[in-house]
């Protein structure tokens, strides 16, 4: 099943259930490991070196995304609030889109809505939802390959 996509003017929701519990989709949004693994999606990869986490109202997550061509391009979010394992809002301070993840349990899994407001002009396109839902779907292949473990290996215990 694939992420569901919908364009309301400047907002773009998606929605899509997981195959987890919500602690390890929560643990794939803030662990550079897990944001790695899914954050390009289909068309792009992320270096998880490339990718920083202060979890923390005003502290930033970023990282590097890589398309097949070889460019690469820096994202940089600012978070704004951090309620675990349930919502995690950020803002992309150069274009001030707002992403709010929502994430509830649901069944064997969770429910994941991804909303994001303020979207600039560019990104109001059927390109924009579609790349959205490849992430999520990333997200759900990741979760379903995943033994749980995001820890960065680099990083000793």
């Amino acid at each position: 099943m694939r992420a569901r996509t919908e364009r309301h003017g400047d907002e773009l929701i998606a929605r899509r259930h997981l195959p987890a519990g919500p602690d390890r989709v929560w643990t794939a949004f803030t662990s550079p490991a897990g944001i790695a693994a899914f954050w390009g999606g289909s068309h792009a990869t992320v270096p998880q070196a490339s990718v920083t986490v202060d979890l923390r109202p005003g502290g930033e997550f970023a990282l590097d995304t890589r398309v097949p061509d070889g460019r690469t391009g820096r994202l940089r979010f600012v978070y704004v609030r951090v309620d675990p394992p349930c919502e995690l809002v950020f803002d992309e301070p150069v274009t001030g889109l707002r992403t709010t993840v929502t994430l509830r349990p649901a069944g064997n899994g969770t429910d994941l809505t991804v909303h994001q407001r303020r979207l600039p002009p560019e990104l109001r396109t059927d390109q924009a939802a579609d790349g959205l839902a490849s992430i999520l779907d990333a997200l759900d292949a990741h979760l379903r390959h995943d033994d749980g473990d995001t820890s960065d290996p680099s990083i000793p215990a």
